[in-house]
């Protein structure tokens, strides 16, 4: 029975994570870092008996990278992950899907149609799968991208994902709402992480800091994520759908007339969700600028189905013309 190569890498990495995981007392998480990391390099660097040893060898040996397209790897990687963070999932342990990175990714770029080159930053990168989706999507145009992340797993598994991939990938191991010394990118795409920040005194220096209590977490990353985008610049998140609709939403609404222009919000199909308290949006903003004007008319419009293929291509002409006749 023939396997596709995203099945071959993927069993390899879960063959040889369990081994390392078993050999070393750690996570299943902590072991595909360094079984990514062992292929990477082609040589082993922990500790282990020689038989162990000479058994993983063997298995990187029979998967060269090289034999690999990068959009395998990262699927492979990507399902590995996903399978170690069942073992144990925190709330900030999640990945965005690869039909959302998809969708984000033909939007970016449509809107910097002119642009040759962009640099990016992800403030909640967590395992980084949504930015190296887009990446391998865009086929070279991002230069670079900024990631930050505050968990040490997540950025490792980033890192070694980038190494695996081949893509320029800058990371801060970091929480994303102190100061960040990154140059303002071109472009800022996030799955925002949503919630209270639990930090009064660090929120105290945002606009969007909350009255009383704690901030939401998500209108901070919304504000740090403007002053670090270049003007005109633009901005893709994925949001809650009642993110306009919260208690403080109109602090929020109002702090974004006079930052940026909003281009589109775009429902995503409830059955990518859990439930439909789970489902998101994706929320796009461009930084003002003297020489950007506002929209005439927001891009607004609820996504079909994306499994719907002549749905989502109705719905992708759509866009194209909102493009033509708003930019024109």
């Amino acid at each position: 029975m023939s396997h596709s190569p995203v099945e071959t890498v993927f069993s390899m990495l879960n063959e040889t994570s369990a081994a390392l995981q078993d050999a070393r007392a750690a996570s299943f998480l902590e072991a595909l870092a360094d079984s990514g990391e062992n292929w990477f390099l082609g040589e082993i660097n922990q500790d282990i008996d020689e038989v162990l040893k000479k058994r993983l060898v063997k298995l990187y040996e029979d998967h060269p990278l090289e034999k690999f397209e990068k959009e395998e790897i990262r699927k492979a990687f990507q399902l590995a992950i996903l399978k170690g963070m069942k073992e144990h999932i925190q709330p900030n342990h999640q990945m965005t899907p690869d039909s959302i990175a998809m969708v984000i990714g033909y939007l970016m770029d449509k809107f910097t149609q002119n642009d040759r080159e962009l640099t990016l930053l992800d403030p909640a990168l967590g395992t980084g799968n949504l930015v190296l989706a887009i990446m391998n999507q865009l086929r070279g145009k991002v230069a670079i991208t900024h990631g930050v992340e505050i968990d040490e797993v997540l950025v490792r598994l980033a890192y070694v994902g980038a190494n695996l991939t081949e893509q320029p990938l800058h990371l801060y191991n970091q929480d994303s709402l102190e100061p960040l010394f990154i140059d303002p990118a071109d472009v800022v795409v996030s799955d925002l992480p949503v919630g209270y920040y639990p930090n009064d005194v660090r929120a105290a220096d945002y606009e969007l800091q909350a009255k009383e209590g704690h901030s939401y977490a998500h209108h901070l990353f919304i504000e740090q994520s403007i002053k670090h985008v270049k003007e005109g610049g633009y901005l893709f998140f994925l949001v809650p759908n009642g993110l306009f609709e919260s208690p403080l939403a109109g602090e929020l609404h109002e702090y974004l007339q006079k930052t940026v222009h909003i281009q589109g919000l775009l429902k995503l199909p409830t059955s990518l969700f859990k439930n439909e308290q789970s489902a998101k949006s994706i929320l796009i903003l461009q930084r003002q600028h003297e020489d950007v004007k506002p929209p005439k008319q927001v891009l607004l419009a609820e996504l079909p189905k994306l499994s719907n293929a002549q749905a989502m291509q109705t719905m992708m002409a759509k866009i194209q013309h909102w493009m033509d006749t708003d930019k024109a």
